[in-house]
Parts: structure tokens; C-alpha cells; sequence
């Protein structure tokens, strides 16, 4: 990966079509390195998820246009490679395994971000039917060294629709968005083991993910 993150770098410094143009040679040398990061992900994990087996990198990893036909920012390039691997790829609506690749900010992120309207609720329910087992998995000590915990960057000031605010787990409840991540160092990224240190968090967050899948299947 010392190619994909040294590209992105320069990336960084020269976001247009001309720098891009004249260096797309490394830029298929980083997708290159992403895809087979993402394929080592896909062959090692799938022996936990068997529903990601026939997956392939291409199913999973996003393109590095940005579309800015409503954005301020006109810079055409993202500054990041990255994928999203679960049952269906990166348009699937299920909750899985998100791998980003930046100098400096690479992570592994699990769960559902902003889920649409009928998702929300039936994960609500789910809390509410079942919460104690989403928190037996948010507490567990291995999940809780590497993720911390649900990111609270999107929570309801206020208490959700149908629920009281003395319900036992409105503080999962007031979360429209169900996300945990974790970073990794430069160093860490470019290290020949890497992909099994992928799958090794993968394997923390999969109850997590699973508990979601079943509140909106």
C-alpha cells in the first residue's frame, strides 16, 4: 500500500485533470494495490461471512471521481481510496465492512451510516426488543479496545418518535446513524500483514453487523 498512500499524497497537492492525466500510470498502480488489499480482505473474511464469497474488488471499491455538480468543492478528485464490502457491494444497503485508505486517516468503519427512514425504524425496534444484546456487543471488552464504541456524531437532541425518554436504551435510540471505527497508522497500512490486521478487526465487528442485518431483514 506505500504506492497507494504516496499517490494520494501527491493527489492531495495537485487535485486536477492535467496532474491526474499525466500521472495515471501510478494512480492504476494504487487501484491496483486497493483491489488486492480488498481481494486478500474478501478471501480470508469470507470463511466467516461466506455471503461476501463471490465478491471481487470491483464489486466494492469506489471510483476516486468525485461528482460535483452540487458541491462547492470542484476538485474532481477524491483524496482517498476506499470500498465497502457486504453481502451485494458498495450499493448494498446492509451493514458491512467499510475500508479507507488516506495518508494519515485510514480506517476500517462497520455498520450503517444514515440508514434510510424504514431501515431507522426497524433498527429502533430491534433496540428495543433486543437491546440488551446490542449492548452486551458494544461492551465487550476486545470491541470496546478497538472501536471505542458508536460514533455519536449523529444522535436526536430529542426523543424519537413512539419512545419515551425513560426507555431503558433511548441512548442507542437517539442514534440515526450506527457506526464504529477504528485507524490505523501509516505505518500499519504499509506493513506487509496488513490484510490479516483488516480481518482480524472485521471479525470484532461482525456481531455488530449482524445484530443490524437482523433488525432490518
Amino acid at each position: 500500500m506505500k504506492n497507494t498512500l504516496k499517490f494520494l499524497a501527491k493527489l492531495k497537492k495537485n487535485n486536477n485533470r492535467d496532474w491526474f492525466e499525466a500521472n495515471r500510470e501510478a494512480f492504476e498502480i494504487a487501484k491496483s494495490e486497493v483491489a488486492e488489499t480488498v481481494t486478500h480482505f474478501i478471501a480470508g473474511f469470507s470463511k466467516k461471512e461466506p455471503a461476501i464469497a463471490t465478491l471481487t474488488a470491483k464489486d466494492c471499491v469506489f471510483r476516486i471521481y468525485r461528482d460535483v455538480r452540487f458541491s462547492k468543492n470542484k476538485s474532481p478528485y477524491k483524496t482517498n481510496l476506499g470500498a465497502y464490502i457486504s453481502p451485494g457491494g458498495k450499493k448494498s444497503i446492509q451493514a458491512g465492512y467499510y475500508l479507507h485508505f488516506e495518508p494519515g486517516g485510514s480506517f476500517i468503519a462497520g455498520g450503517m451510516w444514515m440508514p434510510a427512514a424504514e431501515e431507522l425504524r426497524k433498527i429502533r425496534q430491534e433496540i428495543d426488543y433486543n437491546g440488551e444484546e446490542l449492548k452486551k456487543i458494544l461492551s465487550n471488552k476486545k470491541f470496546k479496545d478497538l472501536f471505542g464504541g458508536l460514533d455519536a456524531e449523529h444522535r436526536l437532541k430529542t426523543t424519537p418518535r413512539d419512545y419515551s425518554m425513560d426507555h431503558p436504551d433511548i441512548d442507542l435510540l437517539k442514534h440515526t446513524s450506527f457506526i464504529c471505527w477504528h485507524s490505523f497508522t501509516d505505518e500499519e497500512v504499509t506493513a506487509i500483514g496488513f490484510p490479516k490486521q483488516l480481518i482480524k478487526s472485521a471479525e470484532t465487528l461482525q456481531p455488530f453487523n449482524a445484530f443490524l442485518n437482523t433488525a432490518i431483514s
